[in-house]
């Protein structure tokens, strides 16, 4: 198939590209390196330097699909300045649908986020459970499934939202890079290469095994894996969405040692307050994913953090860790 990625520059779009070129399909990328590196731009891939706003320039009818990535992600940025995700979350997107229309291009794989279930109230999150996103993040993110649902019952599109967490790891020398960094394993490795003195353990009094606040993270190349397999199972005038998780979690505390065993570091650990409207368990079920796309994470968190301290230039201490969740 020939495809266009949006934010195929990124951290998870220049992985889902890498994976796209060895299953042999022709990839075009449009990046405005706002977030993403031109270094991370795979040979064999050709490359627009845009805004999305003018996606239609370069959609026709010679594509056969859209897998998009683009998009602003700082919760905290977008509570503060919700209008940059409203025109850049949602009125490009639009602008992303209108050029496809046009250009006859019917299928379309959304990278979406667990976001947009806010604060649930069960430890496992369903497809089904109610979208309550608490920042405008999530907002922008709901309002875009809610365009693919419409554009798929009006026009025809097939159309796949995948929902998920915390992403981590890396493939060879592709690895996250933001700025500013606020993810919990590529903060601590900084600590294990010596760049910051300690990591933070925000609350150690939630109702889980060890006190510590519980997340599901998915490794890059499982998560590049479901964007793969979404691109395949869309079907005309259907919009569906999945949640891509482990369906247990890991806690901070067990992040931390994986990171200790991985890096042979120390890794001193400040305990601190719970942050507000940090919730004790944030995990996602991914049954339906199982069940309708045949996917399911097959990389733990040790490979994870092995991972992204190999793409860093680091020996890998231990083959594994003992963290299994």
């Amino acid at each position: 198939m020939k495809l266009l990625v949006t934010g195929g520059a990124g951290y998870i779009g220049s992985v889902v590209v890498q994976r796209l070129l060895a299953e042999g399909h022709t990839v075009e990328v449009l990046d405005n390196l706002s977030t993403g590196h031109a270094d991370s731009l795979l040979e064999g891939a050709r490359w627009h330097q845009t805004e999305l706003l003018k996606v239609g320039e370069i959609l026709d009818s010679s594509f056969d699909g859209v897998i998009h990535l683009a998009a602003r992600s700082l919760v905290g940025e977008s509570v503060s300045h919700p209008e940059r995700y409203w025109h850049g979350n949602i009125v490009a997107t639009l602008a992303l649908l209108d050029a496809m229309r046009s250009a006859g291009v019917r299928r379309l794989v959304f990278s979406s986020t667990a976001a947009v279930y806010g604060e649930p109230a069960g430890s496992s999150i369903a497809e089904s459970d109610p979208t309550m996103p608490t920042n405008p993040y999530g907002a922008s993110k709901l309002a875009i499934d809610h365009m693919l649902t419409a554009e798929a019952h009006a026009h025809g599109l097939a159309a796949i939202s995948l929902r998920y967490f915390n992403v981590a790891g890396a493939s060879g020398t592709l690895r996250e890079r933001h700025d500013p960094e606020t993810h919990l394993i590529p903060n601590l490795l900084k600590v294990a290469a010596g760049e910051k003195e300690s990591a933070s353990i925000f609350g150690t009094d939630y109702p889980t095994e060890d006190g510590t606040a519980v997340r599901d993270y998915i490794h890059v190349l499982d998560l590049a894996e479901a964007h793969l397999r979404a691109l395949a199972a869309a079907e005309p005038s259907t919009h569906e969405i999945y949640n891509l998780g482990t369906g247990t979690g890991t806690s901070v505390r067990q992040v931390i040692e994986a990171v200790r065993a991985v890096t042979g570091a120390a890794v001193p650990a400040v305990e601190e307050p719970r942050r507000a409207g940090d919730p004790a368990v944030l995990v996602a079920s991914g049954a339906r994913a199982l069940e309708r796309l045949g996917w399911a994470p097959t990389r733990q968190v040790h490979e994870m953090v092995a991972d992204a301290w190999s793409a860093l230039g680091h020996e890998v201490k231990t083959p594994n860790s003992g963290v299994t969740a």
